[in-house]
């Protein structure tokens, strides 16, 4: 109705662009009639804000990114459209805005940086842009070694591998190197293959500790591990010959020849430049003859020739060969025949 100052108002925020029309619509003393006037309604201003959870986070883990946009005074109402969100670590999407003018978008690859939230305006509404850092942590890792096999045989292949993993919430998996530490002062860095394994091929000498070393990547923490390694020796097997003690014209006593070889097994290929002992197994007891060492056919033969030896080796009637083995050989004994023969007597 009109006042008393012949005025009627009316107070809206739904208002667009184009004419206003005002109609009078008469009275007892006056026609009706009409008027218009232009109205024009600017596009109001909007602001973003925009939260990252949970912040700070590490490589790989979930994380959402949410935009809220709002409109500013004395603008009101409820913003529609899309909002486009973007980072560090290739985030780059368009999201539509809910019914609470909020649009979220999750990722696992987010990096540290800042994250830009663009809202792209609609027909009430200018465009906007909010942004906020983000922190994203290297995750941390468990790495995990084998020993292939173990116990290891000295002086034949050992495999080492380490296998790098992610620990939660983190997630992907790790590049870069490993670190191979161990006995004798071996030590090797080898780089992971697509699936967070690096393993390197060794001969084995000395047992102890193997060390493996994650050195970390871009957007992983380094980690490490230790495994006992053994290492047994490598087993050989002695053979000998009958010997004979043999009476000489001159009334001594020699053994003309006494040999044993010496092999590695299974293979067995002989072992050289080993110390073999010969001792005579008499009635009073182990008596030393001498020791030898193998050649390259893995013989050894007591030297000199026609060996002179004291009387109470005739009561022997075995000779024993042993090798008492080395850090990386196995000791081995054998035992054969060891005959006196009187006659016919030696020059």
């Amino acid at each position: 109705p009109l006042d008393a100052g012949g005025t009627a108002c009316v107070t809206t925020s739904s208002l667009t662009n184009g004419t206003v029309t005002a109609v009078y619509n008469g009275g007892e003393c006056f026609s009706s009639s009409t008027g218009t006037a232009p109205v024009t309604v600017n596009q109001a201003a909007s602001t973003v804000s925009v939260t990252v959870a949970p912040n700070p986070s590490v490589c790989g883990q979930s994380v959402t990114v949410c935009a809220t946009v709002t409109a500013v005074a004395p603008g009101s109402g409820t913003p529609t459209g899309t909002v486009t969100i973007a980072g560090p670590g290739g985030l780059n999407t368009t999201v539509p805005l809910n019914a609470g003018s909020t649009a979220c978008v999750t990722t696992s690859s987010l990096a540290s940086g800042a994250v830009t939230a663009s809202y792209n305006g609609d027909g009430c509404f200018k465009p906007s842009k909010g942004t906020t850092p983000v922190t994203v942590n290297n995750a941390q890792t468990a790495t995990a070694l084998t020993i292939t096999p173990n116990p290891a045989i000295c002086g034949r292949p050992v495999t080492f591998c380490a296998t790098v993993t992610t620990l939660a919430p983190g997630s992907g998996t790790p590049t870069g190197t490993v670190t191979f530490t161990g006995p004798g002062g071996f030590s090797q860095t080898v780089a992971l293959n697509a699936g967070g394994t690096a393993c390197v091929t060794t001969t084995a000498g000395a047992g102890g500790t193997v060390t493996a070393v994650y050195n970390g990547g871009t957007c992983h923490s380094p980690s490490a591990t230790a495994a006992n390694l053994t290492v047994n020796p490598v087993p050989t097997t002695l053979t000998a010959a009958p010997a004979q003690i043999r009476l000489r014209t001159n009334g001594t006593f020699v053994i003309p020849s006494m040999s044993a070889t010496l092999k590695v097994t299974p293979s067995a290929a002989p072992l050289p430049g080993q110390l073999v002992t010969f001792t005579a197994n008499t009635s009073l007891g182990p008596i030393v003859l001498g020791t030898a060492l193998t050649n390259a056919g893995g013989v050894a033969t007591l030297a000199p020739p026609m060996l002179t030896v004291p009387s109470t080796v005739i009561t022997a009637t075995s000779y024993t060969a042993s090798f008492a083995g080395t850090s990386c050989y196995a000791s081995s004994t054998v035992s054969a025949p060891l005959t006196l023969v009187l006659f016919p007597l030696l020059p």
